[in-house]
Order: structure tokens, then sequence, then C-alpha cells
């Protein structure tokens, strides 16, 4: 480039020349001809004395072979974001006892845990890599809920003495600090890999249910509740029990969340069984029409979510109750395999199996769910689902214990309190059987014998179901349920 306002500059001789290998000079008026033409770096060097030239001049250094910065905003201030719903981290449980097979199990614990609640549906589960950072530091809950922007943390430890195993876990609060929930599992010594599994699958059955009573909680609190807040506030109030009323509230909220966001699948899908619990109940006039508004329900937030996991087991509860209980047994291994966790779907294919004449079987499958989730807030109907395999001639003290179960665990469920009444009076245990019937009236008064008709006796035409049928209703009309 040359002209008279270009030169080398030579301020200060070589001191810029050394500090740029390939440097040039231009004058103010230079540098404005030409300016829209460069793409190199320039340096403004203000007024500047030059050879040969009396009056300092503006001048501009270009360094060649550099090219221009782009000019940069300030970055924008990043936004604090609340931790999302049902979000937490699991944090690497403590080996108390410090030997180092049993450090393994820890991890194990840990890491199994880790997965199992991300199949929660909303969830949002810190990864492993991230919680193990943590693993053997005394940390400060609230600091790490901030950092990882999460709502709970789960801590926990394990002691091993003698020929037992004892696990210990906090749910808190991250926000806050506050506990929520604590629990202690104290089994005997066993192959660790299934104590593992077994410890994991309780965990993980007990924490979805603390969680979304935790959402719910918020949910009341917040001014302006949206449709996932509604959609907790729903479920907990179904987790109270099958009552009728229990059963409004949780369709009231299921409703508003669905009418906030027609997109709301677990809504829709929440609507859907209850449908089932009202047919299932007597709740209802047409119960065949409460299954079919179900099936309805449940197929269409399984063509938007085809791998909804509690939408394939409900799914597959109409199906058992509607005389295609095959089908029902299938639907709720599909959702087995998608959660390993649904205690729930047992319970179910052991009804299904109960309605096939397998009554033989339907306990064992009982029995895997309460395994999975002794203290699931459904643990009454799977206990009631036992009594029904064995309210037969030959088992009825052994249905008497399941239908007591049941009702011991939740006392708000009247079909529990029919069907003891029932199998108390088909042993001649009469003035027992009444006092069961009023307390399932006091609950359902609307519940009659040919309501019950008009829920079962279309179930299955398979004859070991039929003597089940028929017992049942023979010991409530012996134990005073109305016939209408």
């Amino acid at each position: 480039m040359r002209g008279p306002h270009v030169r080398f500059c030579e301020r200060r001789e070589g001191a810029i020349l050394r500090a740029y290998s390939t440097a040039i000079c231009l004058s103010e008026d230079a540098y404005r001809q030409v300016k829209a033409r460069l793409d190199l770096k320039v340096t403004d060097l203000g007024p500047t004395q030059l050879k040969n030239i009396a009056d300092p001049i503006r001048a501009y250094l270009l360094e060649v072979g550099q090219a221009a910065q782009p000019k940069t905003e300030p970055a924008p201030a990043v936004e604090k974001t609340n931790p999302p719903r049902l979000s937490i981290v699991v944090l690497p449980f403590d080996n108390l006892g410090g030997d180092e097979e049993q450090e393994y199990f820890v991890d194990g614990v840990t890491e199994s845990l880790t997965t199992d609640l991300s199949r929660i549906r909303g969830s949002f589960v810190i990864g492993r890599n991230t919680a193990f950072t943590f693993k053997g530091k005394a940390v400060d809950l609230k600091r790490i809920g901030r950092e990882l922007n999460v709502r709970y943390a789960l801590e926990g430890s394990v002691q091993r003495g003698g020929n037992r195993m004892r696990v210990n876990v906090q749910l808190i609060d991250a926000e806050t600090g506050n506990h929520l929930w604590a629990e202690r599992f104290d089994k005997p010594l066993a192959n660790l890999f299934d104590m593992q599994d077994e410890i994991v699958a309780q965990l993980a059955g007990a924490l979805n249910t603390e969680l979304v009573t935790a959402e719910a909680l918020r949910a009341e609190q917040s001014p302006k509740p949206d449709s996932t807040d509604l959609y907790f506030q729903g479920l907990a109030w179904f987790n109270k029990g099958a009552a009728p009323n229990n059963v409004a509230h949780a369709r009231g909220f299921f409703e508003r969340a669905l009418n906030a966001d027609p997109e709301n699948v677990d809504a829709l899908v929440g609507l859907g069984y209850l449908d089932s619990v009202e047919g299932a109940n007597s709740f209802v006039t047409d119960p065949m029409a409460a299954f079919a508004a179900a099936e309805a329900k449940l197929t269409k937030g399984l063509s938007f979510a085809p791998s909804h996991a509690r939408a394939h087991m409900f799914l597959g509860f109409v199906y058992v109750l509607t005389r295609r209980a095959d089908q029902g047994i299938a639907e709720c291994e599909r959702a087995l395999s998608l959660d390993r966790n649904l205690a729930n779907a047992h319970a179910y294919v052991g009804l299904g199996k109960a309605f096939n004449g397998r009554t033989e079987d339907t306990e064992a499958h009982i029995a895997a769910a309460l395994r999975l989730s002794p203290f699931d807030t459904m643990a009454y109907v799977w206990m009631s689902f036992a009594g029904i395999s064995k309210n037969q001639p030959g088992s009825y003290e052994q249905a008497i214990l399941w239908f007591r179960r049941s009702i011991e665990a939740n006392r708000n469920c009247p079909s529990s309190h029919f069907q003891l009444a029932a199998a108390l009076a088909n042993v001649g245990k009469l003035e027992e059987a009444r006092l069961a019937t009023e307390a399932g009236l006091a609950l359902n008064p609307a519940a009659s014998i040919s309501r019950f008709r008009a829920i079962y006796s279309t179930a299955s035409d398979n004859p070991t179901y039929l003597t089940l049928l028929t017992s049942l209703v023979e010991g409530m009309r012996k134990a005073g349920v109305p016939e209408q």
C-alpha cells in the first residue's frame, strides 16, 4: 500500500516492529478510506509523532496476517431457573463397614437406584458420573441442590453387622435442607446381588410415591398451578385410597390438568384408570360403559406415548375385567418390560390368572408385588386379589386373612369390606359379616349385589372363576349386602 499517508511505523523505532513482525501504520485519513475493505487486526495508536511530519497525527497499526476480531457483545446474564419437577440426585451411599466387598454392593445400590428412578415419567435424575464426584466427601445438600439445579437429594448408608445388612436412606428437600422421608431396610445377609435388586426395587417404588406427595404439596402452595401441578395433586388424592370421595377429587384435578394442557398424557392416562376403578368398585351404575371409556382414554394415551408403562398396565387391568384376561396379562408383562418396578402389574397378572381359573398361581404374583413394594399405597388392592382367589370352599379362612390384611392396609376401600363380609358369612360368622357390610356401605352407600354382578358376571366364563363368583355373591347376600 503506497501514498503520502502510508509509512512504516517508526515511533519508538523497532519497538513496534519487534513486537509485530509484519505491521504497517496508517494515518487517520488513510484508515478512514480503506477500513471498510480491511480484514486485519487494527490497533488505535492515538496521536503519534512520525518522522518528517511536524505535528502528531492519529495513527492505526495494522497487523498483517492477523484477522480482525469480531465484535462481541457482553454475554447476557444467565437467568436462574427453578429446578425441574421430580429432579433428584442420588448421592453415593456411605459404606459404614469399610469392607471392600461391601463397597461394590454399596456402589451398585447407588447406580441401580439412579437408573430405576430415571424410569419414573417426568423425572430428571442427575447422572451417575456427576453424582459420584461427591463420593466420600462431606457435602452441603443445599449447595449441591443449587449447583445441580435439583429439588431433591437422596443420601444413604449401608452397614453390615454379623449376618444382617442394614440400609438407611433419607430423602432431602435440596432447596430447604428439610428431611422429607426416611426408611431403614434391615435384611438377613444373602446373595448380595439379589439383595441389591430387592432393596433398589423397594426404594424406587417408595420414592415414586414420596416424590409425588412432595410435588403435590408444592403445587398446593402455587398461586398459579399448571397442568403438571394439577396432575400431581390428583395423583396424591388417589394415593389415599379408592374411596368415592378420593376418586372424585382425583378426577377433578386430572380434568383440570387436561384442560390446561390437552397433551398431558399422564392426566389422560390417570382419567382412564379412574374410569376403570369406578367401574370395578361399583361407583357407577353402568360399569361396562366405564370400562369402555377407560379403554378409549388409555388407548389414546398410548397412541401419543407408546412406551407409557403405566398406560399398558392399566389397559391390562381393563382387559382382565372385560373377558380378555390373557390379553390383559400380556399388557401387564409389556409394562414390566418397560419398568421392572411396576409392582401393580404383578398384581394384575395375578388377578388375570384368577379370572382364567388359575387361582393357585395368583398368590405368588401378589407376593411378588408385595416383595417389590411392601408399603405401596395400592397394596390393599393386591391383598384383596389374593383374597378373591382363596374365597372358595376349602380356603375361606385364608381369604378372610387376606381381606383383613387389605382393610388394615387401607380402610377406605369399600370393596374389601364387602369381600370380607362374604368370606365371613361363608364360614358362618354372620355377626362379623354384617359389621363388615355396614363398614362397606358407610363408604359406598350405592353398593349392591346387582351392581357387583354387573361388573363380574361377564368378566370370564371359566368354570373355576364362576365358582368364585357364586361364592362371593352368596356370601354377600348372607352378610346383608342389598340386592339392588
